[in-house]
């Protein structure tokens, strides 16, 4: 196992992946790493639920439904999910609490959402975190069983890497860019 530098420099979403997945055994072991992020008042303020099988076509047609009441065609929507064997829903638990606004919840849940990711690509996983225009509409949070204090971020879509198909590498982030210095 590489540095926490060696994953985060290395880490490339797979848009394609084989049939392969982690075992619920290997996500739970990853998933108790990942929740291990930054949590101010400890409120774990986030879910993940696993999608595979028949849930993954139940989420296209959630998906699908949606569009077709925002005017749209859905039906290219159906197949979506079905683009990788494993789907895990990030959901954001947002927590009553007087320190901790929504938002750092909400946050919460996606550095766990976004560590889940590097732990998975290292672990020889493709990953690939996706949302869309119809990520929090009703169908899809009744697809989901969402509680009201519930919020969907988006699901990371998991499976095996490929022989032979070589994603784009990043380019560089320019941190002089994004670093200022408050005088």
């Amino acid at each position: 196992m590489g540095s926490a530098f060696e994953a985060a420099g290395e880490r490339r979403s797979r848009s394609r992946v084989t049939d392969a997945a982690p075992t619920r055994d290997e996500l739970l072991r990853l998933l108790g790493a990942a929740g291990r992020v930054a949590d101010h008042g400890s409120l774990a303020p986030w879910r993940v639920i696993e999608l595979r099988g028949e849930a993954r076509e139940r989420l296209g047609r959630a998906l699908a439904a949606s569009a077709r009441r925002a005017g749209r065609d859905g039906d290219a929507l159906l197949g979506k999910p079905l683009r990788a064997p494993l789907l895990l829903a990030i959901v954001s638990r947002r927590q009553p609490s007087e320190k901790v606004d929504g938002w750092e919840q909400d946050a919460v849940a996606s550095g766990v959402a976004h560590t889940m990711s590097l732990l998975l690509d290292e672990a020889g996983w493709g990953v690939m975190w996706r949302t869309g225009p119809y990520t929090r509409t009703k169908a899809v949070r009744r697809m989901h069983a969402l509680a009201k204090n519930e919020r969907l971020l988006g699901w990371l879509y998991v499976g095996g890497v490929p022989d032979g198909i070589r994603e784009p590498r990043r380019k560089p982030v320019d941190a002089g860019a994004f670093l200022t210095l408050l005088g």
